[in-house]
């Protein structure tokens, strides 16, 4: 007797290869249309699913999750961020989650530095005087921006994308300093000759330019908090490519704007898709559409790591990717 297809609904479009490799192996219930699924939505999904494929998108709250049917036993977060999904009230009532941790590494760490020779050289500011016809040829004083090269780099959060970002900015000349809840061992230290800080503050007053690659938990949120952002120097920039909500956003706005800050390089927003219209308005401000990992190759390997979780899982064995409370 052939062994009935676990049942997985998955709430976005996905490539088509990771799609159609899912069709084969699970009776999959795909989202053609690639709209966000409404609260109604999801708690359909969750009364029907053997297993939900949710992306940052969802809100997997425990309101959602009370509904949750007798044959939801795993959600496989489609993304590394896991903020998206109630953990603690999913683990108590036997579902196991899992994310796709590590297959974003390059691309995030890419956009970063991007974002970190953006800012400080006024790369976007520049393309707009093009645009609109403002440029009237080359000038000793025109549009004077400040080099990367031997500033103090503050990077919070030092795990996979922190250090893949350390590399990338050694390269460019820059002194690497990070703040974590755990020292790395001395070995990972030398070898990108990184400077650690117990105390945030007082890394923060030290930087040229801070690079936020923590998660967004309970703990991270406002982490950047006004307080902590006037203990930057005026001349300082703030990359964000992690969560929005790990920054006061108010604050971070007033204080580009009162000249308290040099700018910001931001790929996440604290109530995104909306933008707040103050940092539309701002020149010092470079934003992006929450696209730090929006590679071809990176979202295939993402939903391969979606598929091999399910797959584990569902021949018994603990998924490669899992989540447990103890790790937020």
């Amino acid at each position: 007797m052939t062994k009935k297809k676990p049942v997985v609904v998955v709430t976005r479009k996905l490539p088509d290869v990771v799609e159609t490799r899912m069709r084969e192996l699970f009776d999959t219930r795909l989202n053609i249309s690639d709209k966000p699924f409404s609260q109604a939505e999801l708690v359909e999904a969750v009364k029907t699913a053997d297993v939900l494929v949710p992306t940052v998108t969802d809100r997997i709250d425990a309101s959602v999750l009370a509904q949750s049917g007798p044959n939801l036993k795993m959600i496989a977060n489609f993304g590394n961020g896991i903020d998206n999904i109630d953990v603690i009230t999913a683990n108590n009532r036997g579902i196991t989650i899992t994310n796709t941790t590590g297959v974003m590494t390059e691309d995030t760490a890419d956009m970063t530095m991007a974002l970190i020779l953006a800012v400080p050289r006024r790369l976007v500011e520049g393309i707009r005087k093009i645009e609109e016809g403002e440029w009237s040829g080359w000038s000793p004083q025109w549009m004077l921006g400040h080099r990367i090269w031997g500033k103090r780099l503050g990077i919070i959060g030092f795990g996979r994308i922190g250090q893949a970002v350390a590399r990338r900015a050694r390269a460019f000349g820059m002194s690497i300093h990070y703040h974590n809840r755990i020292r790395e061992p001395l070995e990972v230290e030398e070898r990108l000759e990184a400077t650690y800080w117990e105390s945030l503050d007082q890394m923060l007053a030290r930087m040229d330019v801070v690079s936020i690659h923590c998660p967004h938990t309970p703990a991270t949120y406002h982490l950047l908090s006004a307080r902590r952002l006037k203990l930057m120097k005026p001349d300082a920039y703030i990359v964000n490519t992690a969560r929005g909500e790990i920054v006061d956003e108010n604050a971070l706005i007033r204080q580009i704007e009162a000249g308290e800050l040099a700018g910001a390089g931001l790929d996440v927003f604290e109530h995104e898709p909306a933008v707040n219209p103050r940092l539309l308005k701002n020149d010092k401000v470079v934003l992006l559409p929450h696209m730090g990992s929006a590679t071809i190759e990176g979202r295939i390997d993402m939903g391969e790591k979606v598929i091999m979780n399910i797959k584990a899982f569902m021949d018994g064995h603990c998924p490669p990717d899992r989540v447990l409370p103890s790790m937020l």
